[in-house]
């Protein structure tokens, strides 16, 4: 397996606050980064994504960032803008060198224990100091530090999920990765067998079936979601233009929907951005697409703690 930091011009970094229990990743692209991105989700939280559309001018980014806060969180991202300032990075302009930042949230409210710290500027400039290069855990970090699946139920018939990171490498040097912040309303599944391994849970603790869920869902209050969102990060070292960026995160996110159960639903925040160095092998944009949505499943799945993760 390799994971996002592990491809040559790509750094990630977590900053959180362990006591309010929420946080931001960075992903970081010293040299620039090709990139584009889809929001298949009706409820997006979100920096920069107008940029990044096929048409747009610009390239290439300079930082991606995902965290916790909602609209708030989105504060982080002057921090990576700041950093990369100060380290001289950016679009080059007349005037000055403009970092280009993207970044989406996810709504993490539930598990924020102090109801008034959240991701701000400070936090994010963190999460770039402590970038770097080499493997990606999965897990609690960063903007994953309170995320949750199977928040249909509240709090208490959730279960704990994460980030998730998963990547592969072909023979002929392509390496394609994803990293997801994972805190769906919906369940975990299993794209290999169908089968939930993790979320929403009935009040006898066992996990809901997808009849159980659709069954909840129906339950709900008209505009009483609890507020979820999946983001994912697609990095990839293949050379694309901004055009097949865009491709390859729309066909990305068919991984997101395999992987669970319901998805992009009219609160959810879904969105795949995809980011490329451009420094590998051409590929087939089809094949491309075929493997991101591949290696994104496989990232949600490992966003389960591994004492729950049941998955074949």
């Amino acid at each position: 397996m390799v994971t996002l930091g592990e491809i040559e011009g790509f750094l990630v970094g977590h900053s959180a606050d362990l006591t309010a229990e929420t946080g931001c990743t960075v992903i970081l692209c010293p040299q620039g980064a090709v990139a584009s991105a889809y929001t298949p989700g009706f409820a997006p939280g979100s920096r920069e994504t107008e940029l990044l559309r096929p048409e747009g001018m610009v390239e290439i980014i300079h930082g991606l960032i995902l965290t916790g806060g909602s609209a708030f969180g989105l504060a982080a991202a002057d921090g990576v803008v700041r950093f990369l300032r100060e380290k001289g990075l950016g679009l080059a302009t007349p005037y000055q060198k403009v970092p280009c930042v993207a970044g989406a949230v996810i709504y993490d409210y539930p598990g924020n224990k102090s109801k008034g710290t959240l991701p701000d500027a400070l936090m994010g400039y963190r999460a770039c100091q402590a970038a770097e290069s080499g493997p990606v855990e999965s897990g609690p970090a960063g903007v994953g530090t309170s995320a949750e699946s199977g928040k249909l139920g509240g709090r208490d018939l959730s279960s704990p999920s994460g980030l998730g990171s998963f990547g592969v490498k072909t023979g002929d040097g392509l390496i394609m990765t994803a990293l997801a912040a994972v805190n769906p309303l919906g369940s975990i599944v299993s794209p290999n067998t169908g089968a939930i391994i993790s979320g929403l849970k009935t009040p006898k603790g066992n996990l809901a079936t997808r009849t159980e869920i659709l069954e909840t869902l129906n339950s709900l209050a008209e505009n009483n979601h609890p507020g979820q969102t999946v983001l994912v990060a697609v990095g990839t070292n293949a050379r694309i233009n901004k055009l097949d960026a865009y491709r390859l995160a729309k066909m990305a996110g068919c991984g997101l929907a395999r992987a669970v159960f319901p998805a992009h639903l009219l609160f959810d925040g879904d969105t795949v951005f995809a980011l490329s160095t451009a420094t590998g092998p051409t590929k087939d944009i089809s094949y491309l697409g075929a493997l991101a949505a591949e290696v994104v499943s496989e990232a949600i799945v490992r966003s389960v703690p591994q004492s729950l993760n049941k998955a074949e």
